[in-house]
């Protein structure tokens, strides 16, 4: 029963998350349309500049402490220790506040050095500088997050994250838009504050919770007593030994994406691509297919943050069933969804750009070709996702890290060599980073089998996701070119997409890939699954 419990816990967090970020992500990506016709490619350029900053200084600031109050908070409240747990927040709290103040200050000292020294763009200071407030809002708002998290409650944090995202799109093309009377480089400003609106927004929606809910950590910490067994000192050094590892592992790949550009444009130039045609393969690379991977990538994310609490409180308890049982249930879910979202990219590809690219007509064909080998190598970093969640949970956060570093080293060496094929060209950087994945799964799969004894039904995670897939693919395929002709493009893609997502459901319950005790662990799902039991669709 206990099972049971904890992996209704584990899917329905995981279903909020999923949901929130792929809202969050279109609304991102519905930003920068009409922000690119308020303050056009020329504003967008002192956007740019201030924002890659932004994120990896956030990336530094807010990947890694949430995790480890998460877990840590899992891991008192697993041993009722709710006054324990409830220090670890507090503690917490004053930490990301420190950072926040540190970072915001840092970025609006050394905006006018960045800017100006190092990007040579110094009108660009008035976007970064922008971006400050953000930077000592965001860590304050993740910690919130991470305690909720901690308590297996993700709904907090899924409601925040689309109240931040709406906020910030809102704020920022309103300003964008007002400050355009001034010049361009206010108006980028104007956008970057958009995050800092949308992060105090969030904030607020947190803090809302959080007062609804005292009463009842009130009640808990009454039943615990209020004894402190664990020195600030103490929590502060698990804090950063658990939180150390994770960020270093969440800017890996940021970085070597960095590094992307040096390297392709000079593999490029050197098999006589002029500088304008390098840039203009870089972008169909790097730009034009990435925001498409992405969405199916935030849902697979939000298994491993939903899994690191689970997996955390039952390590600590000691019950390796229930690890075995979530770790099991968390690769599944991660190819589940990641497969068919692959799939349907690669046999889409060239529709979906040409719907979403139509005046780029010469970019259309290799940039479909990019967008495919990502697609595929979105499933091993879906991999990566869930063994991420569960080498997180058990303590062992600096395996996946180590992992990551070897992939990336691999990464580079196969770009540099598989670009210096004609033939290969730009895809050898996109075929470099799916390896990267590959390889870092594939480690990490030995780790987790390593540490947690878990053994994977090849059959229900692959063999049954796979023939779901491969239905859907033909399906797809076949629709797409048979209705293309008489409706064009754009109706038939949608219509495609529309027909995959029906058929690839039909085929997980007709290959019983999904059973009824998952669905019932949502109470919405449950009414779906008591119809497809009538219909024996499901068992």
């Amino acid at each position: 029963m206990q099972e049971n419990k904890g992996k209704k816990t584990f899917l329905r967090g995981a279903m909020l998350l999923g949901i929130a970020g792929v809202i969050v992500k279109m609304i991102g990506a519905l930003f920068r349309v009409p922000l690119t016709n308020i303050i056009d490619t020329d504003g967008m350029g002192y956007y740019q500049m201030a924002y890659p900053v932004y994120v990896l200084v956030f990336t530094i600031s807010t990947s890694g402490i949430p995790v480890a109050i998460s877990r840590m908070i899992s891991e008192r409240r697993a041993q009722a220790k709710y006054y324990e747990a409830y220090r670890v927040f507090k503690v917490s709290f004053w930490v990301m506040l420190t950072i926040g103040l540190f970072t915001s200050t840092v970025i609006f000292v050394i905006a006018p050095f960045i800017t100006g020294t190092l990007q040579h763009e110094p009108l660009a200071v008035y976007a970064l500088r922008a971006t400050a407030p953000a930077l000592l809002i965001c860590p304050i708002l993740s910690c919130y997050r991470g305690f909720f998290q901690g308590q297996r409650n993700m709904a907090p944090t899924a409601v925040s994250q689309i109240v931040e995202q709406v906020f910030r799109v809102g704020v920022g093309l309103f300003l964008a838009f007002l400050l355009m009377k001034i010049d361009r480089p206010h108006a980028a400003a104007g956008a970057s504050f958009g995050a800092a609106a949308g992060a105090a927004a969030g904030l607020i929606t947190v803090l809302f919770i959080f007062q609804k809910q005292k009463s009842r950590m009130e009640a808990e910490i009454r039943v615990s007593g209020k004894r402190p067994e664990q020195p600030v000192s103490s929590i502060v050094k698990d804090i950063f030994t658990i939180a150390i590892p994770i960020t270093i592992g969440s800017c890996i790949m940021p970085i070597l994406n960095s590094i992307d550009t040096f390297i392709v444009k000079r593999r490029l130039t050197g098999l006589g691509y002029t500088d304008a045609a390098a840039r203009s393969l870089f972008s169909e690379l790097s730009a034009l297919g990435a925001p498409i991977v992405n969405v199916p990538q935030v849902i697979t994310q939000s298994v491993c943050q939903s899994l690191v609490p689970v997996i955390s409180d039952a390590h600590k308890r000691g019950d390796t069933e229930f690890v075995k049982a979530n770790t099991a249930l968390g690769l599944r879910y991660a190819l589940l969804v990641a497969m068919p979202s692959a799939c349907g990219i690669i046999v889409l590809s060239k529709p979906i750009m040409q719907l979403l690219y139509r005046t780029q007509v010469n970019s259309i064909d290799n940039a479909a070709v990019c967008m495919s080998i990502a697609a595929f190598g979105m499933i091993f970093f879906a991999c990566n996702h869930a063994f991420t969640g569960v080498l997180q949970g058990i303590g062992k956060q600096s395996v996946p890290v180590r992992n990551l570093v070897i992939g990336g080293v691999i990464k580079i060496i196969a770009t540099y060599l598989l670009m210096g094929i004609p033939a290969v060209h730009v895809r050898g950087a996109a075929i470099g980073t799916a390896l990267a994945y590959a390889v870092s799964a594939y480690l990490n799969f030995v780790a987790v089998k390593r540490y947690t004894g878990t053994r994977f039904d090849i059959r229900l995670t692959i063999i049954k996701p796979f023939i779901a897939t491969a239905v859907m693919g033909v399906v797809v395929f076949a629709g797409y070119r048979l209705l293309h002709a008489r409706l064009g493009n754009t109706i038939t893609t949608f219509l495609a997409v529309g027909l995959g997502i029906v058929v690839y459901a039909l085929m997980l319950f007709i290959t019983r890939a999904i059973s009824a005790e998952e669905l019932e662990g949502s109470r919405k799902l449950a009414k779906i699954a008591k119809i497809l039991k009538k219909i024996h669709l499901l068992r």
